[in-house]
């Protein structure tokens, strides 16, 4: 996950930074360090944050030469 989708996915679902960093259970510092693109998290955090995204519908798309993304699932996809 880069900056950038974790900032889209946040929007997608309207969670706060400080939303994000309760659900994935890691601190308001992380998710904003992150963001900001002054720090990369250790993995286990990195993956937290991520997991709590999807859990919110978030699907993340991979860099396929049109650029890393987001999108939100269907009802059906969550």
């Amino acid at each position: 996950m880069k900056p950038s989708q974790c900032r889209a996915g946040r929007a997608l679902v309207e969670w706060s930074q400080s939303e994000l960093a309760e659900q994935a259970n890691v601190g308001l510092s992380t998710v904003r360090n992150f963001e900001a693109g002054r720090s990369v998290p250790i993995s286990n955090n990195l993956n937290s944050m991520r997991e709590a995204l999807e859990r919110a519908g978030v699907k993340f798309i991979p860099e396929n030469g049109g650029g890393a993304g987001v999108r939100l699932a269907k009802r059906g996809d969550r």
